[in-house]
């Protein structure tokens, strides 16, 4: 069961088993979530519809070592092997993965071009100061990669709370690094792979840009890859 209410112009949906409000930022033609979809929320949902992720059926999650190696035990529950804060982003989930959840909370994954029109674009009309409405920024957290979690000196080694990096365009959180972020995108009809975009804690701020052309298997996941959800309006 899912309830929806409206607090301070944010929608917030309700799960059964416990509740943990979902920011959405609101653009002209969709929304989308303020934060990357943390492990609290996609709990709300293992809880209320009883998914078991592949990751945890099949032995853990992947991370780069020599090569893609499994991780015994790890996933959304346990990212890095231990348990983890309910603010951590959700990853080890694969694309198919991501997209229930967002069909379950009322919306999907966005396209890329949805994805990067939110990024790097402030639609907002009225912006905060410095913010300007209009103005494509060259990189998500506008006029330089400073703030955001990647594999530069910062205060966080690998993935960072929901909120806890500098806000960024349109009031959003890490739509650069922290982790790469699934869109529908395929480079062929056979939908065997998607983009992912946005880059990671791993990777410099280089994989932030815009222009990167980043695909995984469909069917893959790992410790970088997380998501966001859009919603049509």
């Amino acid at each position: 069961m899912i309830i929806q209410t409206t607090v301070f112009g944010f929608l917030v949906l309700l799960g059964a088993a416990h509740a943990q409000a979902v920011e959405k930022v609101a653009l002209p033609y969709f929304s989308i979530d303020r934060n990357e979809v943390t492990i609290g929320q996609f709990e709300t949902y293992v809880r209320a519809t009883n998914t078991v992720t592949r990751a945890e059926k099949e032995g853990g999650g992947f991370e780069y070592g020599m090569g893609w190696e499994r991780r015994p035990g790890w996933s959304w529950r346990r990212p890095d092997g231990t348990p983890a804060s309910p603010d951590l982003p959700a990853v080890h989930l694969d694309f198919a993965e991501a997209q229930a959840y967002c069909r379950w909370a009322g919306g999907r994954l966005p396209t890329g071009a949805e994805w990067q029109k939110a990024g790097f674009t402030e639609l907002r009309s009225v912006p905060p100061a410095p913010w300007v409405k209009g103005r494509t920024y060259p990189w998500t957290t506008g006029d330089s990669p400073q703030g955001a979690n990647t594999s530069d000196p910062d205060a966080w080694p690998r993935a960072a709370p929901a909120g806890a990096t500098r806000q960024g365009v349109n009031g959003l959180y890490d739509m650069g690094a922290n982790v790469w972020e699934w869109t529908t995108d395929s480079p062929d009809a056979s939908g065997r792979e998607r983009r992912t975009v946005g880059g990671s804690w791993w990777y410099g701020a280089f994989n932030m840009k815009a222009d990167v052309q980043a695909f995984k298997p469909a069917n893959f996941y790992a410790v970088y890859i997380g998501f966001r959800c859009v919603y049509d309006r």
